[in-house]
């Protein structure tokens, strides 16, 4: 069976639940192993390459290029 097609069945079975402790725990499983996963692709940053990004970082904020934090939440509440 591939993956598609376990999902469904999957989902199948899921809406045929109806006791709230399995769906309860199904959600924890669920957040906690999106979580685990998220942390396994975070690669930790050298102390050369945090050193470079603080650098260009002040070279930004010396030449201008930076926005404020108001202008940028203005912008993202567009996005909606």
């Amino acid at each position: 069976m591939n993956l598609e097609a376990r999902k469904i069945s999957f989902i199948e079975e899921f809406l045929k639940l109806q006791n709230e402790d399995i769906i309860s725990s199904l959600e924890q499983l669920l957040k906690k192993r999106r979580a685990e996963s998220i942390e396994e692709k975070i690669e930790p940053m050298s102390i050369e390459a945090l050193n470079e990004r603080i650098d260009k970082s002040m070279e930004d904020s010396r030449k201008g290029r930076v926005i404020k934090a108001e202008d940028l939440k203005a912008v993202i509440n567009k996005w909606d």
